[in-house]
C-alpha cells in the first residue's frame, strides 16, 4: 500500500497541489495505554508501518495531495516520521492543538485553506479498505454537500450511525445510539469528502464532533449528505484488545501487503 507512492517527490512542482485533506491525528489514545504512553495512537505500528503511514498512502493514491495533520499529544513523533510528506508525494502541513478540538473543530484553524474546493477528512487512527478516487467520483455524482464512507457493523453502540434513504441519502445521523434506538447498522467509517459549505455547519470556536454536532446540523439545515457504502475491511484501534487483535489479523495483513 505504501510502495505505490513511496519515493515520489513534490518539490519540483509545488503549484500542482490543490486537493486538500485533514488527517486527524490529535487523539490521546488513553484507552490504549501503555502503548500510547509516549506515542500518539495513529503512530502505533501495524505490519511494517504506523497506522498514519497507510492513511497518507491512501490519501495520496486518491489524489488528495495537500494534507494538514492536526497534532496534540506527542506531536514531534508524527513530525519526525512524516516530515513534509515527500515520501508519499504529498505536501504536509501541521495544525497544533494546545486543547483538543474534536473531529470537526479541528477544521476551524485551517478553514480558510479548505474553502477553495472539495476536501477530505480522514480519521488517522483507523485503517480503511477504501479507494478514495472511487469515493470522490461517487461524491461528484451525488452532487451533495458531503459524502460519508459507511461500513456495516453489528455492534453500533460506540459508533456514529447513518439512517439511509433513497439513493443513499443520509436522513439522520446518530452518534453512539442507545440499545434499541439505532436507525441502521451503517456506521461512519472515518472518511468524509465534503464541499466548503460544510464548514458553515462547524461551530466557529471550541471543540466539536462530526458525528455528534456537524453532520446532524447539516442535515437539519437541509444539506444533502450521502453515504458511500464500503464492501472491504475497516479496522479501528480504540482499545488494547483491538490493537492486539489487529496485529494477528490475517485479513488485515493481506490488505496492508498489497
Amino acid at each position: 500500500m505504501l510502495r505505490a507512492v513511496a519515493g515520489v517527490g513534490f518539490e519540483h512542482d509545488a503549484n500542482r497541489f490543490g486537493m486538500q485533506a485533514l488527517l486527524l491525528a490529535a487523539g490521546e489514545g488513553t484507552r490504549l495505554k501503555p502503548y500510547t504512553n509516549a506515542t500518539p495512537k495513529p503512530m502505533l505500528r501495524v505490519g511494517a508501518e504506523p497506522i498514519l503511514g497507510y492513511n497518507l498512502a491512501m490519501l495520496a493514491a486518491g489524489g488528495f495531495d495537500d494534507i494538514t495533520i492536526n497534532l496534540h499529544a506527542f506531536g514531534t513523533v508524527v513530525r519526525d516520521y512524516v516530515g513534509g510528506g515527500a515520501r508519499w508525494g504529498v505536501r504536509v502541513r501541521y495544525s497544533e492543538e494546545p486543547e483538543l478540538l474534536g473531529t470537526a473543530g479541528a477544521l476551524m484553524p485551517v478553514a480558510a485553506d479548505f474553502r477553495s474546493g472539495t476536501f477530505a477528512i480522514v480519521f488517522g487512527d483507523n485503517l480503511i479498505e477504501l479507494d478514495l478516487r472511487a469515493m470522490l467520483d461517487a461524491h461528484r455524482a451525488f452532487g451533495g454537500t458531503a459524502t460519508v464512507a459507511v461500513w456495516q457493523r453489528d455492534d453500533v453502540s460506540q459508533s456514529g450511525v447513518a439512517e439511509l434513504g433513497d439513493g443513499d441519502r443520509i436522513l439522520r445521523f446518530v452518534e453512539k445510539p442507545a440499545a434499541g434506538e439505532t436507525p441502521s447498522h451503517w456506521i461512519n467509517a472515518g472518511a468524509v469528502i465534503a464541499e466548503p459549505a460544510l464548514l458553515d455547519d462547524v461551530p466557529p470556536s471550541g471543540p466539536s464532533d462530526l458525528g455528534r454536532d456537524v453532520l446532524p446540523r447539516a442535515i437539519a439545515r437541509g444539506r444533502a449528505l450521502y453515504a458511500y457504502r464500503l464492501a472491504g475491511g475497516l479496522w479501528w484501534f480504540d482499545r488494547v484488545e483491538d490493537y492486539r487483535a489487529a496485529l494477528v489479523d490475517a485479513k488485515l495483513a493481506a490488505f496492508l501487503a498489497r
